[in-house]
């Protein structure tokens, strides 16, 4: 799906950029140097953190969804590996140091109206730091599975939170 209001001018050679048929989809492509701009998910990871029988959440500061629950996310940063993206966001949101212990899951996020987004899910441990909100969150803390907030913030958040339930019963 293409969003016109966002998209407009070709970031090659600055030419206003087209609507045209293209492999079966309406794409936008500039009609002076050829340039096709491909709307591409957004990759995204998180990390599902486990204390106690806890998960950690954090309440999120800013929009979309400002003052609901989440895993703890972001996206990744041009330059940086994939697991180094969780452990910063990890750090950045909650003041914790963790060691990755594995893939959890992967998800599309299709709810979030910045962008389609491919969330990678870590499982990790605690190696460190004091748990404080941070960045991007109002407050970070950690929920028995039995007693989540309502207001979790994003499908693929819920999504991950059930399997984990799932797979811990």
């Amino acid at each position: 799906m293409i969003n016109p209001k966002h998209y407009r001018f070709c970031p090659m050679c600055g030419a206003k950029l087209q609507s045209q048929r293209l492999h079966n989809r309406i794409r936008l492509v500039c009609p002076h140097c050829r340039y096709v701009f491909y709307q591409n998910p957004t990759p995204a990871v998180g990390v599902i953190l486990m204390r106690n029988n806890e998960i950690l959440l954090v309440q999120r500061k800013y929009e979309p969804r400002a003052g609901d629950w989440s895993l703890p996310a972001g996206f990744i940063e041009y330059d940086e590996e994939v697991e180094q993206a969780a452990v910063r966001e990890l750090k950045e949101e909650t003041n914790l140091d963790i060691r990755l212990t594995g893939l959890f899951e992967v998800y599309s996020g299709k709810d979030d109206p910045r962008s389609h987004v491919v969330l990678i899910l870590y499982r990790g441990e605690i190696i460190g730091g004091e748990l404080r909100a941070g960045d991007d969150a109002i407050a970070a803390r950690f929920f028995p599975l039995d007693q989540l907030p309502e207001n979790i913030a994003f499908c693929c958040h819920r999504q991950a939170i059930e399997k984990l339930k799932s797979d811990i019963l």
